[in-house]
């Protein structure tokens, strides 16, 4: 009787145990289910870049942007980089036949590629940063760069000693009129007798040629010289720590690198773009049309005014002197001071 009950209990005992593997196997098997769907159900984002990241710290930002705002929304976000703009267009086409549900790209390099497969492609959202495409299924971007450099032309006004700045942009074309003549008011604003020496490279990546021009302008009286060409900047970088002249970056904080010598930097926040723009595809309030960006939407800036910078503050420019220049932003935020943008005068 006894090994009759003894029996019955650990038969009981051993069913109950299976019976609880079971269980146990069959919830892990169904939350690994449910974890497989969520993914694929995922919506995915392509960044597709005109160019290398190594090569455009420009594009660092975008990539940053987008990934953390996929993170924070449950996207998931592949980076496209092209080695060089001429595969934007077979990138763009990869993108939509990967089945890509949103897709952002930038710079003016893009435009004529991504109109092409934006109108091939009505039913898929684009996006497109620093440039235009006018289509029903595309957002694009439009940066107030003037203001930007309306306050970088205020700390060159206040902080010249020889009353004789410059400033070298790529190549005389229009858009960077945005640049010249935001420089040129903000210089006059605040210093009447200072001149503006401008001149062009004729090149966003010829830094030798650059660099000849910046050590002609600070021959011919220059203490500082805003660098504006891509690439052929570091041409301007290289002239100053040579010459002894100070100069200014673009687009990311270049004081880091040199800042005895390049002691302030232009700002265009790439990042808080593509951030704005793929959270909102995320959180499902994505729209098409054109979106401005300057200094209320801190899109763009100017270090030590609008953004810190890990390096120190440079004695050429002062405390006094951003000051100054923050007080003016926050004129151009309010309306106080207006900056026009030179291309529609």
């Amino acid at each position: 009787m006894k090994r009759s009950l003894w029996f019955l209990i650990v038969t009981g005992l051993l069913v109950l145990s299976l019976v609880a593997c079971g269980t146990e196997d069959t919830s892990d098997t169904g939350n690994s289910e449910e974890g497989a769907e969520a993914s694929e159900d995922a919506k995915r984002v392509a960044v597709v870049l005109t160019d290398q990241i190594g090569v455009n710290p420009f594009f660092q930002q975008i990539a940053d942007g987008a990934e953390q705002a996929a993170e924070e929304t449950g996207l998931e976000v592949n980076v496209i980089e092209s080695s060089d703009p001429t595969e934007t267009k077979q990138n763009l086409e990869v993108a939509v036949a990967d089945g890509y549900d949103f897709i952002l790209t930038a710079t003016f390099d893009a435009v004529d590629p991504l109109t092409e497969v934006a109108q091939a492609n009505p039913d898929r959202d684009f996006a497109i940063i620093d440039a235009i495409v006018d289509l029903p299924n595309v957002k694009s971007t439009e940066f107030r760069e003037y203001e930007a450099s309306y306050l970088l032309g205020t700390a060159a006004g206040l902080s010249t000693e020889t009353n004789t700045v410059g400033i070298i942009p790529a190549e005389d074309i229009a858009l960077l009129d945005k640049y010249i003549v935001g420089f040129q008011e903000g210089v006059a604003a605040v210093n009447e007798d200072a001149e503006v020496l401008v001149n062009y490279v004729g090149s966003f990546e010829d830094p030798a040629k650059a660099k000849e021009i910046a050590l002609q302008q600070h021959s011919n009286g220059a203490d500082f010289i805003a660098a504006a060409a891509a690439v052929s900047d570091l041409g301007v970088f290289e002239a100053a720590e040579e010459a002894g002249f100070y100069t200014s970056g673009q687009d990311i904080d270049r004081t880091v690198e040199n800042p005895d010598h390049v002691v302030l930097s232009q700002l265009k926040n790439t990042d808080v773009v593509a951030y704005d723009f793929v959270k909102e595809y995320g959180e499902g309030v994505f729209t098409t049309g054109v979106q401005s960006f300057g200094l209320a939407e801190d899109g763009v800036g100017l270090t030590f005014v609008t953004a810190d910078s890990e390096a120190p503050l440079h004695d050429f420019i002062g405390q006094d002197t951003i000051d100054q220049v923050i007080e003016i932003k926050d004129q151009i935020i309010s309306g106080e001071v207006e900056v026009k943008n030179p291309l529609e005068q």
